[in-house]
């Protein structure tokens, strides 16, 4: 009876939100970006880290929600109702790495690195 409850728990946990820093990024194609200048790449870089910040705490959020219902009533809460938001982060992730090589294409001088998921959603 007891390894039945652990492994009812372990499946549990594997349907809770992942971590924002686990997720990885969707294929999204520079291509769209051909039309930007360097500057309109760089604002478009700072805007994908914001929105990547703002769902990643989102994500965190979820998983923490996740993990406490797991514990309290064995469901991941969050995940049932829509919370949990990973494909966003993914797509957000992609078309950063998209920026990304079409700033290297057009040659911009040193655009901004995409932040880590885990440092910009702590120091908001």
């Amino acid at each position: 009876m007891r390894s039945i409850v652990i492994a009812a728990a372990g499946l549990a946990l594997a349907a809770c939100a992942k971590s924002p820093d686990s997720i990885a990024p969707s294929y999204v194609s520079e291509v769209s970006y051909q039309g930007y200048t360097c500057g309109q790449l760089a604002d478009e870089s700072l805007r994908l880290n914001s929105a990547l910040a703002t769902a990643s705490v989102q994500q965190e959020k979820a998983r923490t929600n996740d993990t406490v219902g797991v514990i309290l009533i064995g469901l991941p809460v969050s995940s049932l109702s829509g919370d949990n938001i990973a494909p966003e982060i993914g797509r957000l992730k992609g078309e950063q790495e998209a920026v990304r090589k079409a700033s290297m294409i057009k040659r911009c001088s040193a655009a901004p690195a995409p932040t880590p998921a885990a440092k910009s959603a702590k120091t908001s």
